[in-house]
């Protein structure tokens, strides 16, 4: 399969990835963190991708921002995991989904709104997310949902008198360390474009069209960081007695399989059902996420593996071959590691 390194090289020069880093840590020591490629900034200019590049990272935003903070408010205040939406959210018109069903995307909540919102478009989505028609029986199915995880956000910020940025910043990312992470970061300079839009490509602004809407910070999407930051935030949910903002047995809870290869917030391989994007070769128990910007975080609790796998391939249109990209890539990470080769 050649190794991870011309593997990766490959994908740039074939142009498949434009941009890309790569962030391997294995029992808590990184043996790998790479950029490869480029990404074109807003005044069109090409910028090479570095380890220091921020990425938007998408729906890595439910794991990194929602799920985290709902487990914190769950250590420190009133809220329950099976309490409803409603309690918090009194326009949400579903009064039996709870907190616990949108986590687990077992609400019948749809993956997205019909008709898509467009960029640019204005429309009152809270409004149009309150009246949503559940789909299906409630906890019985997974569904995967961006409108459950953004009603999460707004159940953060109606329990803890913040906004979204304001509450993961100073409860979880100044207490972490993660000084590279946040929504609407403060400079667009060294942040990897993603899609082509009007007449430049979009740099520091969110791509998620929902998230831009609610003022570029939602529960589904909008949070921008570098791949060693992210890479921190997976080490602290392999080993959570490295940190102290979240209890070991809460965050144990959160990456423990739940239904249907998910648990709270995170896809977990169940050894069940279709593969997940990090392969066949990763271990029962495995846990992770993706984001549709092209970035992954996903980690092997039995190999003490974190992969950390940042990309704009959006660059290129949103015709990518990234669902086969995924697995392949981490089974060579983990061939490699097996048999003791060089990335």
């Amino acid at each position: 399969m050649g190794n991870v390194h011309t593997y990766l090289q490959n994908l740039v020069d074939q142009k498949e990835l434009p941009g890309a880093v790569l962030h391997v840590q294995h029992h808590g020591k990184t043996v790998f963190h790479k950029a490869f490629g480029h990404y074109i900034d807003r005044y069109q200019q090409t910028c090479p991708a570095t380890t220091n590049t921020k990425f938007d990272l998408a729906s890595l935003t439910k794991v990194m921002a929602t799920l985290p903070s709902i487990l914190w408010l769950l250590e420190h205040t009133s809220l329950e995991l099976d309490q409803n939406i409603q309690t918090y959210l009194k326009d949400y018109q579903h009064p039996d989904v709870t907190i616990w069903h949108a986590l687990t995307h077992t609400a019948g909540l749809p993956a997205d709104l019909e008709p898509p919102v467009k960029r640019g478009e204005k429309r009152d989505i809270l409004k149009q997310i309150n009246q949503t028609t559940v789909a299906s029986e409630l906890g019985k199915k997974v569904q995967y949902s961006d409108i459950g995880m953004i009603l999460l956000g707004k159940v953060i910020e109606e329990m803890s008198g913040m906004d979204l940025p304001t509450f993961t910043t100073n409860h979880l990312y100044k207490p972490w360390g993660l000084t590279e992470t946040a929504f609407n970061p403060p400079s667009r300079d060294n942040t990897a474009s993603t899609e082509w839009h009007s007449d430049h490509y979009i740099q520091g602004d969110v791509h998620d069209e929902k998230a831009l809407l609610l003022g570029g910070a939602s529960g589904s999407a909008g949070l921008f960081s570098t791949a060693r930051d992210v890479a921190k935030f997976g080490h602290y949910f392999l080993f959570p007695d490295s940190q102290d903002v979240l209890s070991d047995a809460v965050i144990k809870r959160a990456r423990t399989h739940v239904i249907g290869n998910r648990g709270l917030g995170f896809e977990v391989w169940s050894g069940h059902g279709a593969p997940l994007s990090c392969g066949r070769r990763w271990s029962e128990g495995s846990f992770g996420h993706t984001g549709f910007t092209g970035t992954s975080l996903w980690i092997d609790p039995e190999e003490e593996l974190i992969v950390t796998f940042l990309t704009n391939v959006g660059h290129y249109g949103r015709q990518h071959n990234m669902k086969q990209i995924r697995p392949h890539l981490h089974s060579l990470i983990s061939t490699t590691l097996t048999k003791g080769e060089t990335f």
